[in-house]
């Protein structure tokens, strides 16, 4: 016996059902909460979206989610907009996200805006009221929730970047009825603790409901009055809160805080190395540098002169030594030669030659005689020749 019936294969079936879903939904809005949020490599984000009774799977496509404005993440709830396709393979049905919206962001964004133009006119937001995040800090505080992936990427990169520095923990609330009110106090303990050199204020990512704490006038009010630096540090980048404006200073994530708190021990090592072999180099440099100024001068005309000038007179002073002494035996020859010719003449004018040529002294006993006046008659005298004396009388005549 012939059967009527009509027997679809798995293929077919789903091919049927596709092509009604995706006829009948081209584009629909679904209003629901953010779960199993993952991210793929290839850029597409994978996600569902569920209420109290159900749940659809949702794709973002690489080529929109750069155009999505809302920072996606588990527990956000957020209004959807897409068509309802199937995917063959599994049999799933899925919504492919083309738009994106946070749920009730338009009360608590005008609430954001007005509070925060009511701060800034107060000069709570101005520059020059900013302190200076110290560069090698000691002691860091955190305030933040003590279960959040928050307080763990800050601690995280702090013992991986500079394990020394000292790290206090005030655990708080990060979102809820009263978490505001915890932060506050937080941060003004930090301050009366005194021993802090930096503080950082802040939370994971979540939704502008989840964040806001952050945005409540207690906790401005408390980072403005704070002594010590605050770097807020609150949801990801293209989240800002009034927190963000009020800090001294603003990190675009959690770990990024502590990028800008702590220094890198590694990149400080490198540039205590790298001046230490330039100070090395460059007293190196100078030294060579020195020695060839000073060879330079040493082998120079100038620096030589004197040495030159030192040694021409030198011998100069050798040649005038040489003829100061050959002119003083001449002077001396001279002086010796007419001292004998006076000798000479001398003696010959002297009374013993004098005698020889028959001269003869007379002396009346000790005196010489030099007139025959000085001689009387009856008077003795003595006669000298050249060869001996005698006695004589003077006779009448």
């Amino acid at each position: 016996m012939k059967s009527n019936k009509q027997v679809f294969s798995v293929s077919e079936l789903t091919m049927m059902l596709k092509k009604s879903l995706e006829t009948s939904f081209p584009s629909v809005w679904i209003q629901g909460e953010v779960s199993n949020l993952k991210r793929h490599s290839s850029g597409h984000v994978y996600f569902t979206l569920k209420d109290e009774n159900a749940q659809i799977a949702c794709v973002l496509w690489r080529s929109r989610a750069a155009s999505v404005a809302v920072e996606l993440d588990d527990g956000l709830k957020v209004q959807a907009q897409g068509a309802i396709t199937v995917y063959p393979p599994r049999g799933n049905y899925q919504l492919d996200v083309v738009r994106l919206i946070p749920v009730g962001i338009g009360e608590l964004q005008a609430a954001f805006e007005k509070l925060k133009a009511k701060l800034a006119a107060e000069g709570l937001f101005a520059p020059e009221r900013k302190k200076p995040i110290p560069p090698f800090p000691r002691r860091v505080g955190i305030v933040t929730s003590e279960t959040g992936a928050a307080l763990r990427d800050i601690l995280s990169v702090i013992v991986r970047r500079f394990p020394a520095v000292e790290v206090f923990l005030l655990p708080v609330r990060v979102q809820g009825a009263g978490a505001a009110q915890e932060i506050a106090a937080a941060i003004r303990d930090m301050n009366a603790y005194g021993e802090i050199d930096v503080m950082i204020v802040g939370r994971g990512g979540g939704s502008l409901e989840d964040l806001w704490p952050f945005n409540e006038e207690v906790v401005a009010r408390a980072i403005f009055d704070s002594r010590i630096p605050v770097v807020s540090a609150v949801g990801h980048e293209i989240d800002f809160s009034i927190s963000d404006f009020v800090a001294d200073l603003r990190a675009p994530t959690p770990s990024a805080a502590a990028e800008l708190v702590v220094p890198s021990r590694d990149e400080l090592l490198e540039t205590l190395g790298n001046i230490c072999y330039t100070m090395h180099q460059n007293l190196s440099d100078r030294i060579a540098s020195g020695r060839k100024s000073v060879a330079t001068i040493l082998g120079s005309y100038a620096f030589n002169l004197p040495r030159q000038m030192v040694a021409s007179q030198a011998q100069r002073l050798d040649e005038l030594e040489r003829s100061l002494s050959v002119e003083v035996e001449h002077f001396l020859e001279i002086t010796r030669r007419n001292h004998q010719s006076l000798q000479q003449r001398l003696e010959s004018v002297g009374p013993g030659n004098i005698l020889k040529r028959g001269y003869v002294i007379v002396r009346k006993e000790t005196e010489v005689v030099m007139t025959s006046r000085r001689l009387k008659r009856g008077d003795r005298a003595t006669l000298e020749f050249h060869d001996g004396e005698v006695q004589t009388r003077v006779e009448p005549q």
